[in-house]
C-alpha cells in the first residue's frame, strides 16, 4: 500500500498562474485535453495516470487543487482522496464514468468538493476549478460561533459535534453543515438549488445529490424517517426544518427515496 510521506503545505504558484492543479487520470486523451484547458485557463498542471503516482507528486508538491478520476488501476479515487485529505485540506474534483447518486455522494463524503460525471464539457470542468478554488480561498466561519439548537438537535460548530435529545449522532462534514443551515433558518422552505449554492457554495451540481443528503440526514435525526416531522418536504419548493412540532395532516410527506422526480424550479426528490 502507498502512503504519503510528510506532505508540505503548498507552495504559492508562479507569478501570473492562478493555481497548482494535479490531474489524475489513467485515459490519455481525457488527460491531455483536461491539461490543455486548464493551461489554456491559467493554471500550472502536473499529470498522474495512478493513485500511488498522484500520492507522490501530492507530497512532493502540494497543489492547491485535485481533479481526480474514480476509476484507477491498483487504487481507486476514493482510496486517493481518503489518503491525501488525511494529510490535510485540499480540494478535490472527482471525475467519474459513473452515474450513481450513491457513488456521488460516496465521493462527497470521502472529501471531494464536486463530482464531474463523464462525458463532460472541459469548458464547464475549468469553471467548476474556478469556483471551487474561489470557495476553497475564502476565510472559514470563526471557531467560536454559538451552538444551534431547535426540535431536540443540538449542533456545536466549533467542535462540529451533534446531539438529537442528548445523544451524539455521526454527522458527515455535509450532513453537518446542511443541518447546521437548517438550524439557523427554521421553519423556511428552500429549493435544492438554493441549498447547493448557499450551504456548499455550488454553482454547478446535480441536484439530486441534495436529496441523497437529506434522505442519509432524516435517518440519522428523525425517529421515523419515513414519516419525517423535522425534516419535512414542501411540495413544489424543496425542504424545511420544523422545531416544532408539525400539525397532523397540514401537508403530504412521502417516505424519503419515494419523492417524484423534480420539475423546473427546484422541485426535490
Amino acid at each position: 500500500m502507498e502512503n504519503i510521506p510528510p506532505t508540505r503545505h503548498a507552495e504559492p504558484a508562479p507569478r501570473g498562474v492562478r493555481g497548482r492543479v494535479l490531474v489524475v487520470d489513467d485515459d490519455p486523451t481525457v488527460a491531455e485535453v483536461v491539461v490543455g484547458y486548464l493551461h489554456r485557463a491559467g493554471y500550472a498542471v502536473e499529470q498522474a495516470d495512478d493513485g500511488p503516482a498522484a500520492l507522490r507528486m501530492f507530497a512532493a508538491h502540494r497543489p492547491d487543487l485535485v481533479v481526480l478520476d474514480l476509476m484507477l488501476p491498483a487504487m481507486d479515487g476514493f482510496e486517493v482522496c481518503r489518503r491525501m485529505r488525511a494529510h490535510g485540506p485540499v480540494p478535490v474534483i472527482m471525475l467519474t464514468a459513473r452515474g450513481d447518486e450513491e457513488d456521488r455522494v460516496l465521493g462527497l463524503e470521502t472529501g471531494a468538493d464536486d463530482y464531474v460525471t463523464k462525458p463532460f464539457s472541459p469548458r464547464e470542468l475549468v469553471l467548476r476549478v474556478d469556483s471551487v478554488l474561489r470557495r476553497a480561498r475564502v476565510a472559514p466561519p470563526p471557531a467560536d460561533a454559538a451552538p444551534l439548537s431547535g426540535g431536540g438537535l443540538v449542533l456545536d460548530p466549533a467542535s462540529r459535534q451533534a446531539h438529537r435529545d442528548g445523544r451524539g449522532i455521526a454527522l458527515t462534514l455535509r450532513e453537518f453543515d446542511l443541518l447546521a443551515f437548517l438550524l439557523r433558518h427554521p421553519g423556511k422552505a428552500f429549493g435544492r438549488e438554493e441549498l447547493m449554492r448557499d450551504v456548499w457554495g455550488w454553482d454547478f451540481g446535480d441536484p439530486s445529490t441534495v436529496t441523497v443528503h437529506i434522505r442519509r440526514l432524516r435517518g440519522k435525526v428523525e425517529t421515523d424517517p419515513a414519516r419525517p416531522r423535522l425534516i419535512r418536504t414542501v411540495w413544489g419548493v424543496g425542504y424545511r426544518l420544523d422545531v416544532e412540532p408539525a400539525v397532523e395532516g397540514a401537508e403530504s410527506v412521502r417516505a424519503p427515496g419515494d419523492l417524484p422526480a423534480p420539475s423546473h424550479g427546484g422541485r426535490p426528490r
